[in-house]
């Protein structure tokens, strides 16, 4: 039998959500080997976004199964106030299943999306709210310009060739291009040559200009858009997750992206950020060239190579 009568009944209102969720997803399983800086930057990550975001929003952590000393920190932050609601999973769901959790759950209008390696730049949120807001059946919006699988852009070029300014070219400065793609593990000598065989797609539409293109890493979308592709099946903690970008493009929507870098990879380490990023991608370079040369040099490799040669040699002058 009760007793006495429930005290919520005599609340008058109750909280209401910001129009924007930021979304942020995060898995630590240990602190050691490659995982061992990635506390300090899931850190770096959270205090990037919150600074200076240009909009107000909630925070939704979604924590997939980390070790006790990261689930510790979540809940600190969740008692200071930092974070407005948090799910601790017991064991990884992989992307797709914490998606069809995150991307249902979060209770606001717009959810902007992020990988817990992210640093953002101050108004990362209002620019990609701009575009949002700004552009017709925008599918998402992130918050750095990159070249992304063309593949993909199919409905986005054809949209904006139909009903807006679109121009082609090489319109990510050179600098730009490169810091993203050696967070990549890529090499500087390497993306010279994509980045000279490769273009940009530059849109503006009422004023606002967005480059084409956008990914799974980083993104910002309206929750009723997102919610047309869930659930994700995913049966792998990792990859698969350009469904989300095969999807929107299938489905006619526009994929668009800041033309200014706003969001930067930082992987599981916080070297951008000491500046060893470059240097690390020259040496890559140079240990590269220097594999090959020696692979060249290799006595039977060597000796085929100048029997080839010869033989073009004469071809050639026959």
């Amino acid at each position: 039998m009760r007793k006495g009568q429930n005290p919520a009944k005599f609340v008058k209102d109750v909280a209401r959500p910001q129009r924007i969720t930021a979304a942020l997803l995060n898995y630590i399983p240990f602190l050691s080997g490659f995982y061992a800086e990635t506390l300090d930057v899931l850190k770096v990550c959270l205090e990037s976004m919150r600074k200076d975001a240009g909009l107000p929003f909630d925070l939704l952590v979604f924590d997939n199964g980390s070790c006790p000393e990261v689930r510790d920190f979540l809940l600190q932050e969740k008692e200071n106030g930092r974070i407005q609601y948090l799910i601790l999973a017991e064991k990884n769901m992989g992307k797709g299943g914490a998606w069809n959790v995150m991307l249902a759950g979060a209770p606001s209008e717009i959810i902007a999306y992020t990988d817990s390696d992210v640093l953002f730049s101050p108004n990362w949120l209002s620019r990609s709210v701009e575009i949002l807001e700004a552009f017709p059946n925008v599918g998402m919006v992130t918050a750095r310009p990159f070249r992304t699988p063309p593949e993909f852009l199919e409905s986005t070029l054809k949209w904006a060739r139909e009903n807006a300014k679109l121009e082609e070219g090489q319109f990510i400065p050179w600098e730009t291009f490169l810091e993203f793609n050696l967070s990549l593990g890529q090499t500087e000598e390497e993306n010279k040559k994509v980045y000279a065989e490769t273009k940009d797609w530059r849109i503006q539409y009422k004023g606002v200009t967005a480059m084409a293109g956008a990914s799974h890493w980083q993104f910002t979308a309206y929750k009723s858009t997102l919610q047309q592709f869930l659930p994700f099946d995913m049966d792998k903690p990792m990859g698969q997750v350009r469904q989300l970008d095969k999807r929107m493009n299938e489905a006619g929507l526009l994929r668009l992206m800041v033309s200014d870098p706003l969001a930067m990879n930082l992987s599981n380490t916080l070297g951008y950020l000491r500046g060893e990023l470059k240097e690390s991608g020259k040496a890559k370079s140079r240990k590269r060239a220097s594999l090959k040369r020696r692979v060249l040099e290799l006595g039977p490799i060597k000796k085929m190579l100048l029997a080839a040669y010869n033989k073009i040699f004469n071809w050639y002058y026959s």
